[in-house]
């Protein structure tokens, strides 16, 4: 049975990525997952590996009720945004599985490749609110996700995925409006320091 979908595209701060959002959630655990090749998505989502098959789709991150698609440089969102927005309703429509199982998460990754960076601190839950209240519903906004990694010698550690990652304005927003507000809230940080998933 076609269960009535709909999906709209949303442009992003980042110029090589669009988010296209659906009338329903695709992840409803509130957690999020970033496919860089299609041979990272074989066997956990079958909506990122036929995305793949796209010859311009350069990544693929989803959460909640939206896919952020990153494309490759030779083709204007122009040309491809109403196929690729079709094509993820249609797929999602006819009751295929977005998402069968999730790989380890980037910020688990990086935590076992730098262990010394994600020890458990006192101020993991200060820094998680302020990150859950002040920035994770911007940056779902604009297509992308911010994950905590941890708290180390006054560095805070986070993971870009989505629209973040790669975007030219990050940078900006790491600095200017991350790093700021925890600074304020906790006097211990002294620098916030981010990773593309």
């Amino acid at each position: 049975m076609n269960v009535p979908v709909t999906v709209y595209a949303e442009m992003t701060p980042n110029p090589t990525t669009m988010k296209f959002v659906v009338n329903k959630y695709l992840i409803p655990s509130g957690d999020s997952v970033e496919f860089n090749k299609r041979q990272d998505a074989v066997g956990f989502s079958p909506l990122a590996e036929a995305l793949f098959a796209f010859p311009f789709v350069k990544g693929v991150f989803m959460t909640a009720n939206f896919v952020t698609v990153t494309k490759t440089d030779n083709v204007p969102w122009d040309f491809i945004t109403m196929e690729l927005r079709e094509f993820i309703r249609d797929f999602i429509g006819e009751g295929k599985e977005v998402l069968i199982q999730m790989p380890l998460a980037a910020e688990k990754q990086v935590a076992q490749e730098r262990p010394e960076i994600a020890e458990p601190s006192e101020f993991d839950e200060p820094i998680l609110a302020l990150l859950d209240q002040y920035v994770r519903p911007a940056v779902e906004n604009d297509g992308g996700a911010i994950d905590y990694i941890g708290f180390k010698e006054g560095t805070v550690n986070l993971i870009l995925k989505g629209s973040c990652s790669g975007c030219p304005s990050s940078t900006a927003t790491l600095k200017g409006g991350i790093e700021t507000l925890l600074k304020q809230h906790i006097a211990e940080i002294q620098q916030v320091v981010a990773y593309n998933g």
